[in-house]
């Protein structure tokens, strides 16, 4: 599948749909260690119409930044703005921002109610919401959206009688039915067969374009990110250290850690580069940058012959900034267009 779209395509407004703002999560430590840097200054935009892809290994923050732009959880700094104004944390304002942002999970199975057939779970955002309208025919219409056709067909359903790919749609229709205007989908297709991928994909897809909704998808899948996505942004140990236009960023990546990412696809030419270790700790973030105790780069030589492994070791790059431009937090990756 080729790519969906590029900034040419979705031209940027004045005032992005989202937006993160040096945005920080501490986590206190347990038992007097230090405390969990789990966002550590991150910058994003999202732009109505968008669909942004949060990428990176497992326990590198993408979930804890996309629960904070949820509003879920209540940032420790920095701030989140959509259509121009600031997030408050008020029940009452994040009541009126949910309708407007939906969650979407990766298990479809743990966020549906075995107990409630189809139609409640559908409905049961409209009712929360104190929907006035016509709600039998709101839950059939986000149904339809969703490709359960004909929706009637499915008010009575419960979750163990559907299959994988259709208890997805069924909670994509549970967001769709608020109307919102952006959707976070916490790795959509991760407990789905292969076969049934590429038609939530498609799907989320066809909802950009017939709705004109934005989406952030979080996933550690770069394919996916590559099939769906406008834009990529590649998290590391709680910050992001690179970004930009998905073609760039995934045909070109700079970031030896978005290289190492890419190189373990079954389609990428050459040897996977592995990694030595695990992420670092949160509570521990090494000094300079924080992926060079890992960084193949920085352990083959490279750096030092580029003059910029002290750099490496001692001076923590700038954090991104929210533009669409493509960019990089890594001395090394700088160097190479600078010399």
């Amino acid at each position: 599948m080729t790519t969906t779209g590029s900034p040419a395509e979705h031209p940027e407004p004045a005032t992005p749909l989202l937006s993160a703002q040096d945005l920080r999560v501490t986590f206190p430590g347990r038992r007097g260690e230090a405390a969990v840097r789990a966002v550590d200054g991150v910058e994003l935009d999202i732009r109505a119409g968008e669909i942004v892809a949060l990428v990176g290994e497992s326990g590198c923050g993408k979930t804890t930044l996309a629960r904070t732009l949820l509003g879920l959880v209540e940032p420790t700094a920095g701030q989140v703005h959509f259509a121009g104004r600031p997030l408050e944390h008020t029940s009452r304002a994040l009541k009126a921002y949910r309708r407007r942002v939906q969650l979407v999970l990766q298990d479809p199975s743990g966020s549906l109610n075995p107990r409630h057939t189809v139609y409640d779970a559908v409905a049961e955002g409209l009712r929360i919401h104190g929907y006035g309208g016509d709600e039998r025919t709101a839950v059939a219409s986000a149904l339809s959206r969703a490709g359960l056709r004909p929706p009637e067909r499915f008010f009575l359903r419960y979750p163990h009688e559907l299959s994988g790919g259709q208890r997805q749609r069924v909670v994509i229709a549970g967001a769709l039915v608020l109307e919102p205007e952006l959707i976070v989908a916490d790795e959509p297709v991760a407990s789905l067969d292969a076969s049934v991928r590429g038609e939530i994909l498609a799907l989320l897809l066809r909802l950009r374009t017939d709705l004109g909704l934005a989406a952030l998808v979080v996933t550690h899948d770069l394919g996916l990110a590559w099939n769906i996505a406008d834009r990529v942004a590649v998290m590391y140990l709680g910050r992001i250290v690179e970004t930009g236009a998905v073609e760039q960023v995934l045909t070109s990546p700079r970031h030896p850690y978005t290289q190492a990412l890419l190189s373990v696809l079954p389609e990428a030419p050459g040897a996977p580069v592995l990694l030595t270790g695990e992420p670092p700790d949160p509570s521990r973030v090494p000094p300079g940058c924080r992926f060079h105790t890992r960084c193949q780069i920085l352990s083959s030589g490279e750096a030092e012959r580029a003059g910029v492994a002290e750099a490496c070791r001692t001076d923590d790059p700038d954090i991104l900034t929210a533009s669409p431009t493509p960019q990089v937090a890594c001395h090394w990756a700088r160097s190479r267009v600078t010399t």
